[in-house]
């Protein structure tokens, strides 16, 4: 990936909460007959791993040939993308002076890589469905458990599906969010984004007057 100082993220609570708050990302992966890309739920284990950067964890359909090709796979790429826009260049204070300005498209993201490996366990499988179920359904009204579903339905769907885990050896953030511009021009971005979410991420990184 191509990173301008500017635009990176090196705090590692950061990047984390970008993938936590964003968990569907892009699984990777290269082999002789090609590559592959797909989308995929994943886990974060933070405080997991021997790199310090946390393990990935996620599970796919046993019908699903990606974790055959998961085993043969040198490495892994997981790409975790959050808030994106278009940036109008009519935004910028610098068009009212020298009209030397161009759009761009802001963005966050984070690029995960490691080796994965396929894990066919039952109890691996059940630690990992519960953490998933409890994250994504504890803010609902009645959350919804594993348990509340038939224990025969349960028991076919584990055999159904397999886990993959990635312990991640390097980790990397991007951030363009107008680093790169004025503080007016910057102001003048996040005033023209009004309620989108990257409007926020631009005017945490606003310059000092």
């Amino acid at each position: 990936m191509y990173l301008q100082p500017a635009f990176a993220e090196d705090r590692l609570e950061v990047r984390h909460g970008l993938m936590r708050a964003f968990p569907l990302a892009t699984l990777i992966l290269a082999d002789a007959d090609g590559v592959t890309a797909d989308l995929i739920p994943f886990m974060l284990y933070a405080d997991e791993g021997d790199s310090g950067l946390g393990v990935l964890r996620a599970h796919v359909a046993r019908a699903n040939p990606l974790w055959r090709k998961l085993e043969t796979a040198t490495s892994c790429l997981v790409v975790f993308q959050g808030p994106e826009a278009y940036i109008s260049p009519s935004w910028y204070e610098t068009k009212r002076t020298t009209h030397k300005v161009v759009p761009t498209w802001n963005y966050v993201m984070v690029q995960a890589r490691g080796a994965g490996r396929v894990v066919d366990d039952p109890f691996w499988l059940r630690r990992l469905l519960d953490h998933l179920t409890a994250v994504h359904e504890g803010g609902m009204p009645q959350p919804w458990e594993l348990d509340d579903a038939p224990a025969d339905f349960m028991a076919a769907t584990m055999k159904a599906i397999i886990g993959i885990e990635i312990p991640i050896d390097s980790l990397v953030g991007k951030w363009k969010v107008n680093q790169n511009r004025s503080a007016a021009d910057q102001r003048g971005v996040v005033a023209g984004l009004g309620d989108d979410p990257m409007a926020q991420l631009v005017a945490e990184r606003l310059k000092p007057e």
